[in-house]
């Protein structure tokens, strides 16, 4: 359920989430609570980081045949691998959806899920970087926003999961094509953002050599164009001003409100300053943070990039 953003109390933070069709900050409050889906575009967010220690972030579980949704950790247990605890782990059956369809084990819910359509898509990052990628039908549009591309295309649409991975596995071999972009790699790429217009080049002369590969498979390519949230306009626009965030967004304290964003990185302004700060917020992912009004970010003496 959507909430406003609390100015009080402490929580978890999952990162940021396009679940709903707009960005939202997914906070886990006390131990056996839902978790909230709390809107950050044009909001103030000011919070402080409670130590160093990274806390589980729950797990997924099939809400029916064709949807998977975000449970909280029961106990807010310390992190440990892929930054869920032992118990989540063993629990989260849509872990082994990335390797469904190299015959590994199957749980029956997660044969059901990757039985409905599936689609494959290219997406371009502001450096020209493109990756490769699927996402169910119920997905097919929030896997993409949560990417943070400035250029994006469904390439193709399959009646199952599992023929869909074997062909994104195979432009992958083909082409060379990427699956996977560091969310630090997005966000400095962002901040070098000086010509739109290289990215649409870059990401059509992938997509050429993508429609190629796919007729030499007889795969049919649809070619279906996905178009960018207008919540991210302005970080899409290369001659706005913007220059990265100078402290680290998982220590201290921290007031910012939110102007643009897109995956999650965010344009935002601080308490004082007009000029707008580049930030992840997905770093955020697994930290115990406390909201407060009082909170504000240190003073940053930095000079603007200019586009």
């Amino acid at each position: 359920m959507d909430q406003t953003l609390p100015t009080s109390g402490s929580y978890v933070c999952h990162g940021i989430t396009w679940a709903n069709g707009a960005p939202r900050l997914l906070l886990a409050p006390q131990p056996g609570e839902p978790l909230i889906h709390a809107a950050v575009m044009g909001r103030r967010l000011a919070y402080q980081v409670n130590g160093a220690g990274r806390w589980c972030t729950g797990r997924y579980r099939f809400a029916d045949r064709v949807r998977v949704e975000a449970v909280a950790c029961p106990q807010q247990s310390p992190a440990e691998t892929g930054g869920q605890c032992a118990a989540c782990t063993a629990r989260d059956e849509f872990r082994f959806a990335h390797q469904f369809h190299s015959g590994s084990h199957v749980p029956d819910a997660l044969a059901a899920y990757m039985a409905q359509p599936h689609w494959l898509y290219l997406a371009t990052f502001a450096d020209g970087t493109t990756k490769v990628g699927t996402a169910a039908e119920p997905r097919k549009r929030s896997r993409l926003d949560e990417q943070g591309a400035l250029a994006a295309t469904y390439l193709a649409k399959s009646p199952d999961g599992r023929t869909i991975r074997f062909a994104e596995d195979a432009l992958t071999r083909r082409l060379g094509l990427t699956q996977t972009v560091r969310a630090a790699a997005k966000l400095k790429a962002l901040a070098g953002l000086r010509d739109l217009a290289r990215v649409r080049a870059a990401h059509q002369q992938h997509l050429a050599r993508a429609a190629e590969a796919l007729a030499e498979m007889n795969i049919p390519a649809l070619l279906e164009p996905w178009t960018p949230p207008a919540e991210g306009d302005l970080l899409r626009a290369p001659d706005s001003e913007r220059t990265l965030y100078p402290h680290d967004p998982r220590e201290g304290e921290h007031g910012l409100t939110v102007l643009a964003c897109t995956g999650s990185q965010v344009l935002a302004t601080l308490d004082g300053d007009d000029l707008p700060y580049l930030i992840d917020l997905g770093v955020l992912k697994g930290h115990r943070i406390t909201l407060g009004s009082q909170f504000s970010s240190p003073a940053a003496a930095v000079q603007p990039a200019l586009f």
